[in-house]
C-alpha cells in the first residue's frame, strides 16, 4: 500500500491494528509545471528538443563515419575524431539530459512509502499492483504527450547506430575462408620448415613429420595459411589401424595425414606416442587416437582431428587428393 504526504496524520494501515504515524515530512511543494499548463507545455517542448538533438548527434556520427576519409594525415584524423566525438557525445548526452529533464519537470514527484508484502500476494493485491502499473503508465504522460513519445522513439531508435557501426568495424566476420586451406588435388606434402617434398618410401613405421602444402610461402598470408594447413604425417602398421569404408584409399600403405590444429581451441597437436599411437595436445591435454582416425579419447576436444586424403604422384612423392573435407581447428569455426 502507498500514500502521499500532502496532509493527514496517518500514512497507511496494514492489517486490523497496525497504524503508522506521519514521520514529519514537510508539506509537498508543487512544481510550476504541476500547476501551470503553459509551463508544462514548455517543459514538454524542451524535452522533445533534447531528444531531437540526440537524433541530430546520431546522424552527425553516421555521416562523419561514412564520409570523412582517413588519408593518413593528422588533419584527416583530427577531423574524423572530432566529427565522431561530437556526434556520439551529443547523441548520448542529449538523450540522457532529456530523460532527466522529463523526470524532473513532468513526472509525478510526490513522496511515497511502499510497505513490504508476501512474495505471493492475494488476488486483490495483484489486481491492485496491476492498477498501479497502469496508473504509472498514465502518469508518465506517454499516452497524452505524443510529442515526447515520438521524439523519444526517434532518439532511442538512432542511438544504437554508432555502436552498431563501431562493432561492425572490429573486423570481418568469419566466412568461407575458415573452411578452406591451400591443400588441393596434386599439392605435394613438404617438410616444415625445410620445404622438401617427401617420398612415401622414406616414411618409416613409427615416424612422424610436420608438413605443409608446397608453395605456402608464396601465399598472400603465409602465416595465416600455415595456421590452417599444418598437418602431421604418421606411418603406422596397417593391422593396428581401424578400417572405415568411407575413408578407404585416403592413406598410402599406412601413411596417414591429420590436421595438426586441435579441435578444442586451436593449439598445435605436437606430441606423438609411438606405442599407443596417441596424439596429445599440450594446451589442455586433449588426446586423439591416430589408429582410430584421431577420435577423441580424453580431454575437452569434441571432435576428431580432420584427415587429409593423400596419395602418391608419378615420382613417388606424397601429394594431397583434395582439401580437408571438413573444417579444421576449433569446433566453433564450423559455425563461422
Amino acid at each position: 500500500m502507498s500514500t502521499d504526504h500532502q496532509g493527514g496524520t496517518e500514512l497507511a494501515a496494514r492489517g486490523d491494528d497496525q497504524r503508522f504515524e506521519n514521520p514529519g515530512l514537510p508539506p509537498h511543494r508543487h512544481r510550476l509545471a504541476d500547476t501551470d499548463p503553459k509551463a508544462a507545455k514548455i517543459a514538454e517542448r524542451q524535452v522533445a528538443l533534447l531528444f531531437g538533438l540526440s537524433v541530430l548527434g546520431s546522424i552527425i556520427f553516421v555521416v562523419a563515419y561514412l564520409t570523412l576519409d582517413l588519408d593518413g594525415t593528422f588533419g584527416a584524423l583530427f577531423r574524423s575524431n572530432l566529427g565522431l566525438g561530437i556526434g556520439l557525445g551529443l547523441a548520448l548526452f542529449a538523450i540522457g539530459i532529456g530523460a532527466v529533464h522529463w523526470a524532473k519537470t513532468l513526472m509525478p514527484d510526490t513522496e511515497r512509502v511502499e510497505y513490504r508484502h508476501p512474495m505471493r500476494g492475494s488476488d486483490a493485491d495483484r489486481a491492485a499492483a496491476a492498477d498501479i502499473l497502469r496508473l504509472g503508465a498514465e502518469e508518465s504522460g506517454l499516452g497524452r504527450r505524443a510529442l515526447i513519445r515520438n521524439s523519444l522513439i526517434g532518439a532511442a531508435a538512432l542511438a544504437p547506430l554508432p555502436a552498431v557501426l563501431l562493432l561492425g568495424d572490429l573486423g570481418p566476420l568469419p566466412q568461407d575462408k575458415l573452411t578452406k586451406t591451400l591443400w588441393a588435388r596434386g599439392v605435394r606434402l613438404v617438410r616444415d620448415p625445410a620445404g622438401t617434398p617427401i617420398r612415401a618410401a622414406d616414411v618409416t613405421i613409427g615416424s612422424m613429420f610436420h608438413v605443409m602444402p608446397e608453395g605456402i610461402q608464396e601465399a598472400e598470408n603465409p602465416l595465416e595459411e600455415k595456421a590452417k594447413a599444418a598437418v602431421m604425417l604418421i606411418r603406422m602398421p596397417q593391422e593396428r589401424v581401424a578400417q572405415r569404408a568411407d575413408r578407404e584409399g585416403w592413406d598410402v600403405d599406412g601413411i596417414y595425414a591429420y590436421s595438426k590444429i586441435c579441435t578444442h581451441v586451436g593449439c598445435p597437436v605436437a606430441l606423438y606416442e609411438q606405442q599407443t599411437h596417441h596424439l596429445l595436445c599440450p594446451c589442455h591435454q586433449s588426446t586423439f587416437d591416430a589408429a582410430d582416425y584421431c577420435k577423441v579419447i580424453f580431454g575437452p576436444a569434441k571432435r576428431p582431428l580432420p584427415q587429409l586424403p593423400i596419395t602418391v604422384d608419378d615420382e613417388g612423392y606424397l601429394v594431397a587428393q583434395s582439401d580437408f573435407t571438413e573444417p579444421v581447428g576449433p569446433s566453433f569455426w564450423e559455425r563461422g
